[in-house]
């Protein structure tokens, strides 16, 4: 059995563009990855961690809890045995209470990763792979998501770019989403229904090609 932690923000935790509803679990990308990678007989189970709002390691002035490096290793800690942490995180950075770019997200990023690699699991267990997934590019935010992102698109910049270079220097693997899927018309931001079948359904093809034989548990 694969054990994939995903360890995310509103993106992945499945909210619907435009509502504050939440897509099901099986409609949303994590569940998407899991029921694919099971129909290839490679036996997996996708634990979430998505909460909306989350940065990578700054802090929410108005909702707290929402700085991505609190309790990150506790969390590997407490789902261990894990083969991999998928992370998506970044798009929180850009909102316009902070001043951040591109670089400075992909640093919160690195930071992150040495924190997962870093966790105090038992002895034995593994050190899980990670896995970081850019989210796709901002684009024009819109309706309740305009105020909270203005400029976001610009802050984004070459995000793709500095995500790879620092996995590329940390040796995780990386996966640009944007080369599956784009945010939604309806805000700008979040993923809808199709694009998280999409990326599920890359992502899943991913793991297949990093691991082709998942760890017996």
């Amino acid at each position: 059995m694969m054990n994939i932690l995903v360890y995310a923000d509103s993106l992945s935790w499945g909210i619907i563009p435009g509502t504050r509803r939440r897509l099901d679990f099986a409609d949303r990308w994590p569940g998407v990855l899991e029921r694919r990678l099971d129909a290839g007989g490679d036996g997996v189970r996708v634990i979430e961690n998505c909460l909306n709002g989350r940065r990578t390691v700054w802090d929410d002035p108005f909702k707290a809890g929402r700085n991505g490096a609190h309790g990150l290793a506790q969390a590997i800690e407490m789902h261990s045995p894990l083969d991999l942490v998928v992370l998506m995180l970044g798009t929180n950075d850009f909102q316009r209470v902070h001043l951040h770019n591109a670089w400075l997200s992909a640093q919160g990023v690195a930071t992150l990763i040495g924190i997962i690699r870093t966790a105090p699991i038992e002895p034995g267990m593994p050190v899980p792979e990670v896995l970081v997934v850019c989210p796709p590019q901002i684009t024009r935010p819109r309706g309740e998501m305009a105020e909270k992102f203005e400029g976001a698109e610009e802050r984004y910049g070459a995000f793709p770019e500095e995500l790879a270079r620092v996995c590329g220097m940390l040796d995780a693997f990386f996966f640009d989403a944007n080369e599956v899927v784009r945010s939604s018309a309806i805000d700008g931001i979040h993923l809808d229904a199709e694009a998280h079948v999409r990326l599920g359904e890359a992502l899943a093809e991913e793991v297949r090609r990093r691991f082709p034989r998942p760890a017996n548990r």
